[in-house]
């Protein structure tokens, strides 16, 4: 068995090749077109035989076409977060920086942690991200927008403004419009035209949603039934999970979410643990909102939020620990939802 390790980027991709202890076995670059991906593809299977795992560097926009080739042809294929290179770069005995040393650095981490992601060729949660992204950089590009716009109001008329929260309405969309009209100036003109864009902008973010729940409704119908789980809750699960059977287990699923707790102990501190700061913080967030969501409901969750709370944990460490929990259950229907779509579509088939 050996590793590739690959370096990413916009123009190339650097292949080395390593043995089960990590010495070099062999060191190529292509272009990074599917062309180049096959000759890769040919070359290690002519020079290294048929048992190869493919160690790619975690840069989503550059790696997605590598990936998506990769399990075209039937390769196995794991993802490696930069950090995990970077730090075993700074380890190595050979000092410096360079492709090849970047990409021995992806295969060697590859060697030393066995439970890496694994890459899937999931086209659905693919175009659940790609939704996903593209509502939150409207939203954030709305934000900035409302708050230009918001300055130039106060510019205009320092003592009236809109009610917080209220922009991303229609109504008082129409109302500021109403209000600029007949403003004469240069501010009031750009007030205008930033107005203009939020309508655009949100008008695109609604139709966005709804596409989003349309799809999401029979993609996850089991998870989309948990408290606090709404639809675009359950689209952002879906997206950065990527298909829950790439995870061989609950915890795997945990340290990929960064809700697996870190241990902090030694000696008398004995079960002490602390906040996992890595791992997918969109995913990590999406626990979070439903976390923060059954806390203030009634049923379990806050229930077991209250009960951690009394046997002296602080409220984060409360929310952690519900946290986990969560992303227990979560799995669970994710695992649930997985099973019933393949056999709905066996029976298709059949």
């Amino acid at each position: 068995m050996v590793v590739v390790g690959v370096d990413v980027h916009k123009r190339t991709h650097t292949f080395v090749v390593v043995d089960q202890v990590g010495a070099k076995l062999g060191q190529r670059t292509w272009a990074a077109t599917t062309a180049g991906h096959q000759q890769a593809v040919c070359w290690v299977r002519e020079q290294f035989g048929a048992e190869v795992v493919w160690a790619v560097e975690d840069c989503r926009g550059l790696s997605g076409r590598l990936e998506r080739d990769l399990l075209a042809a039937g390769q196995r294929v794991v993802r490696v977060p930069p950090p995990l290179m970077a730090e075993q770069r700074r380890t190595a005995r050979a000092p410096g920086k360079s492709d090849p040393i970047d990409a021995l650095a992806v295969a060697r981490v590859a060697l030393r942690e066995p439970d890496l992601p694994v890459a899937a060729h999931d086209e659905v949660s693919r175009e659940m991200k790609l939704l996903t992204d593209r509502r939150d950089d409207l939203v954030k590009q709305r934000m900035a927008m409302m708050s230009r716009f918001l300055g130039k109001l106060h510019e205009i008329e320092p003592g009236w403004s809109p009610p917080a929260g209220s922009m991303d309405r229609p109504t008082w969309q129409r109302k500021l419009a109403d209000r600029l009209a007949d403003v004469p100036g240069i501010v009031a003109e750009l007030a205008r035209d930033e107005l203009a864009d939020i309508t655009r902008d949100t008008v695109t973010i609604n139709a966005l949603e709804r596409r989003i729940a349309i799809l999401v409704g029979p993609m996850a119908p089991t998870l989309l039934a948990m408290p606090g789980a709404g639809a675009l809750t359950t689209a952002k699960i879906l997206a950065e999970t990527a298909g829950i059977t790439r995870f061989k287990s609950e915890a795997a699923f945990a340290r990929h979410a960064g809700i697996a707790p870190i241990p902090v102990w030694s000696g008398n501190t004995a079960g002490r643990v602390r906040l996992s700061r890595g791992g997918n913080r969109q995913l990590n967030a999406a626990i979070h909102r439903i976390a923060l969501t059954q806390i203030r409901l009634h049923g379990p969750g806050k229930t077991y939020y209250e009960k951690k709370k009394t046997e002296g944990k602080t409220s984060r460490e409360a929310l952690r620990c519900l946290k986990r929990q969560i992303l227990g259950v979560v799995y669970r229907h994710l695992l649930t939802d997985h099973k019933t779509a393949t056999q709905t579509a066996l029976r298709a088939a059949a």
